[in-house]
């Protein structure tokens, strides 16, 4: 396919994710169905102009002052390719398969307008129902922070130390590209382009012999924030698919007990291979059964409970733009009893001068510091433990990190913009000795 062709599928991908209120997995999956001619370069190169769109959704149509499919596709072009006048007439000459020509009120938007001077949530490019939540947390700086969090995101990969050094998995995977992580001591990422497509990093020797695993950055330092060590008694209370469970098994270095287990035993389906793989033979997983507590033989013996919260996933739009279009109140509204409900039972399991390690993925502040004052006036004998102290973990790169990260006196918050993550917040609690 030409890239004009590309462009007109890209149109009638979001002409059919506006109109039939889909999301955009969904769409492009149909239209893949229905179009088995296009390769898989093609496949990938109209994704990427779709992603874009919707990371551009709201400027773009501000932009050419039209919210058609269409304007918003043109309107993308500009703001998130920085196309020209010239290369976007260039590709809609009206040719077969390309899109019709551009019309005159089209050529004068592209050529004299921009995004400045809109609302905040347009030129941000999120809903307008959170814009004081991120001017909460992020003030008059929530446009250019939202603007990163709409940006295509590396893929990052995790060293798994149990099977593998950073050096050689550099050096094994440096014709992806590889370079290292400018914090995590364990990270590797690898940069892709508008329309490049994920490598297939899960065929690579490193993945299928566990020496790597796919993990956002960001991810990374949440679990090396935990402090977990070898001998420890350590419980990952919402393991999910076994991410930062893996994470953790590394840190404790086959030494110590690790206990994984998740509310949705379906998140938990893949964690036993993945345990298998990357060597972590310390780990015991307890899927719910019925109304049974997994937990019930566990009461305040555990050094460290990591609670990796149910989320808005707020900080992971650069990864999946179409669901801050889907996300309304109500959803935020359920995650922060959700997040009350798993901080309060983490409190049985955790011994005197234990911690919880709070994390979400989440920029809201009603899920990262709202939650954690919430969680200190509710439960005696608890503490936070200070930013500085906890990015001490990054030993000579910790006085930069402290510059970029957000502080208060709940936990730390990462960002796009700041730490060039996903948006994590981070708060580890610790219990008080008696």
């Amino acid at each position: 396919m030409t890239p004009a062709a590309r462009l007109s599928a890209a149109i009638d991908v979001i002409d059919a994710i506006e109109t039939q209120r889909i999301p955009a997995a969904k769409a492009l999956k149909e239209w893949g169905t229905a179009h088995r001619f296009a390769g898989s370069g093609d496949r990938a190169g109209i994704a990427g102009l779709v992603w874009d769109v919707l990371r551009r959704r709201a400027s773009s149509a501000w932009v050419m002052e039209d919210e058609t499919s269409r304007a918003r596709v043109l309107g993308m072009l500009k703001l998130e390719r920085g196309m020209d006048v010239a290369d976007i007439e260039a590709m809609c000459d009206g040719s077969r398969f390309a899109p019709a020509p551009l019309s005159d009120a089209e050529r004068k938007a592209l050529a004299s307008r921009t995004a400045a001077g809109a609302p905040a949530h347009i030129a941000g490019d999120y809903p307008e129902w959170l814009d004081s939540q991120l001017a909460d947390v992020f003030g008059d700086g929530r446009i250019a922070e939202a603007v990163a969090m709409a940006s295509r995101a590396p893929l990052d990969l995790r060293v798994n130390t149990l099977k593998s050094k950073r050096e050689k998995a550099l050096a094994s995977l440096k014709h992806l590209g590889a370079t290292e992580t400018p914090w995590s001591p364990l990270g590797l990422r690898i940069e892709l382009g508008a329309d490049a497509r994920n490598p297939g990093v899960h065929a690579e020797e490193d993945f299928i012999k566990g020496g790597i695993e796919v993990q956002d950055e960001g991810s990374q330092l949440a679990a090396l924030f935990s402090g977990a060590k070898p001998g420890e008694q350590v419980i990952d209370l919402c393991a999910g698919a076994g991410g930062k469970t893996l994470a953790l098994g590394a840190m404790m270095q086959g030494k110590g007990r690790l206990i994984a287990t998740d509310a949705d035993k379906r998140q938990l389906a893949p964690i036993h291979e993945r345990l298998s793989r990357a060597g972590v033979h310390n780990a015991d997983v307890r899927t719910p059964k019925g109304d049974e507590d997994p937990l019930a033989d566990i009461r305040a013996s555990a050094d460290l409970v990591l609670i990796d919260a149910p989320c808005t996933g707020t900080g992971t739009w650069r990864r999946n733009p179409d669901a801050k279009w889907r996300m309304r109140p109500g959803a935020l509204e359920v995650r922060v009893k959700d997040q009350q409900e798993v901080l309060d039972r983490a409190v049985q399991f955790v011994k005197p001068g234990g911690r919880i390690a709070y994390v979400t993925c989440s920029v809201l502040p009603q899920e990262n510091r709202e939650q954690v004052k919430g969680f200190l006036a509710r439960q005696s004998g608890f503490t936070v433990v200070p930013p500085e102290q906890v990015m001490s973990a990054l030993w000579d790169k910790a006085e930069d990190f402290a510059a970029a990260v957000y502080q208060s006196p709940e936990g730390l918050l990462m960002t796009p913009r700041k730490t060039g993550t996903d948006g994590f917040f981070v708060s580890i609690i610790k219990r008080s000795q008696p």
